[in-house]
């Protein structure tokens, strides 16, 4: 088993590698504290089942079944298909997922703080992963705004990213929004973090899942949003990963920043997803 730092900012690669081998207790340790050191890990071509992906996200904590039923695996509800395909006039998953720059369910009060991608049928031409991680991205904010940043609170939403249902048709725009609000209440995160494996201080928040920083006015937010925008998303500061078949990537949630790319049109592509709550069941 070999690890190799990918970039200078986020992540390692473990190569000679195989499912047995991270099912021993003492390699699954490995890859747990590659995962603290390096917010997130790539395995190259490693050949899982569905029950050997969820069996290894055991090993390292709870998975959790995926809010929607529908896009769940239809023998193993812990695995989220993500998926532009369609067999049987039925879509085998959901097919635009994460297409904008977030940490994990930071919407929620309590993430799960791993998630676990493996790539099923996917093209290495299209359909990329970016990802920046939150510790670089609060290193490099300007002095004057970490001052600023400092001890305030951020308020989550996941009111502009949720989809219009059936049921929203006839709906106005304040009665779709209050109606989120009441169905995914907001919740309230610090803005600035410390990750207390290596007691790195760390951004939780971006754009597209907060409402606003708590006490800023409008123009406050807006240059707030602006910053964490370009810090995320600087060219030099992102890892894209192409895949390639049966890639097994894992990241730490709170610590990792990523956005999928578009996929070109009549490309199939296939992944399975599973969130890792702390503690194995």
């Amino acid at each position: 088993m070999k690890i190799e730092q990918i970039t200078p900012f986020i992540g390692a690669e473990m190569s000679d590698v195989t499912f047995e081998d991270l099912a021993r207790p003492e390699h699954t340790a490995v890859l747990v504290d590659a995962l603290d050191q390096h917010e997130l890990v790539v395995i190259r071509s490693i050949d899982l089942s569905p029950e050997q992906q969820i069996d290894l996200a055991r090993r390292i904590g709870t998975p959790v079944p995926f809010v929607l039923t529908r896009y769940r695996h239809p023998d193993h509800p812990e695995i989220m298909i993500s998926s532009n395909e369609v067999k049987a006039n039925k879509p085998v998953g959901v097919a635009r997922v994460g297409n904008f720059w977030h940490q994990d369910s930071t919407f929620v009060a309590d993430p799960a703080p791993y998630t676990m991608l493996h790539g099923v049928n996917v093209p290495s031409t299209t359909g990329h992963t970016l990802f920046a991680s939150a510790k670089d991205v609060y290193d490099r904010i300007p002095a004057v705004w970490k001052t600023k940043l400092d001890g305030r609170t951020g308020v989550h939403t996941v009111a502009k990213r949720l989809r219009i249902a059936e049921q929203h048709v006839g709906l106005s725009v304040a009665e779709l929004l209050a109606h989120t609000d009441e169905k995914h209440p907001r919740v309230r995160h610090p803005l600035i973090r410390t990750e207390p494996v290596t007691g790195r201080r760390y951004l939780y928040g971006s754009r597209e899942y907060m409402h606003s920083v708590l006490g800023f006015d409008a123009n406050d937010n807006e240059a707030f949003f602006s910053l964490t925008d370009e810090l995320i998303q600087d060219p030099d500061h992102v890892y894209t990963h192409r895949w390639t078949q049966q890639d097994l990537v894992m990241w730490k949630t709170a610590t990792t920043f990523h956005a999928a790319t578009a996929v070109t049109p009549g490309v199939p592509r296939t992944v399975h997803r599973i969130s890792i709550a702390a503690g194995t069941p």
